[in-house]
C-alpha cells in the first residue's frame, strides 16, 4: 500500500493517511474484505510513528471503513461506500446552504448560483 506523507501539506499525518485509505477504498483499489497493512508495518513504510497510524486506523474504524479483530488485523469493510458517500454528501449540504445564504444576501440569483456549480462540477473552472 503506496501512503504518500506530506510534511508541507496543511493536514496532520494520521489525516493524509486515512484520506488515502477512504481514496483507495473509493476508487475499488481496496475492496471489502481486503486486508490492510499493520500498524507497525505501515508506520515502518510510510516512515511515521505507530502511534499516528493508530489514530488513522482508529479514525477509519469509527467511519466504518475497516474492521479490526484482535489477532488477525485489519480488513475493509463492507459496508464503508455508501457511508463515504453519506458522510461526503453532508458536507457538500453544509457548503450549498452557505453559498445560498450568501446568494441570498448579495442578490446572486439562484439561475448564476445554479450555473457556478455546473461549472465547478465539470472542472470547468
Amino acid at each position: 500500500m503506496d501512503i504518500i506523507i506530506s510534511n508541507n501539506a496543511n493536514k496532520p499525518i494520521y489525516e493524509q493517511i486515512t484520506a488515502q485509505i477512504k481514496a483507495m477504498i473509493m476508487s475499488g483499489e481496496l475492496e471489502a474484505g481486503d486486508a490492510i497493512p499493520s500498524m507497525r508495518a505501515l508506520a515502518r513504510s510510510a516512515h511515521v510513528s505507530v502511534i499516528t497510524v493508530q489514530k488513522a486506523y482508529e479514525d477509519l474504524q469509527r467511519d466504518g471503513f475497516i474492521e479490526t479483530t484482535v489477532g488477525r488485523g485489519s480488513f475493509v469493510s463492507a459496508r464503508n461506500k455508501e457511508f463515504y458517500q453519506e458522510e461526503q454528501q453532508r458536507i457538500a449540504e453544509g457548503h450549498l446552504q452557505a453559498a445560498a445564504e450568501i446568494g441570498r444576501i448579495s442578490n446572486i440569483s439562484l439561475e448564476k448560483l445554479t450555473e457556478l456549480l455546473a461549472l465547478f462540477y465539470n472542472g470547468e473552472e
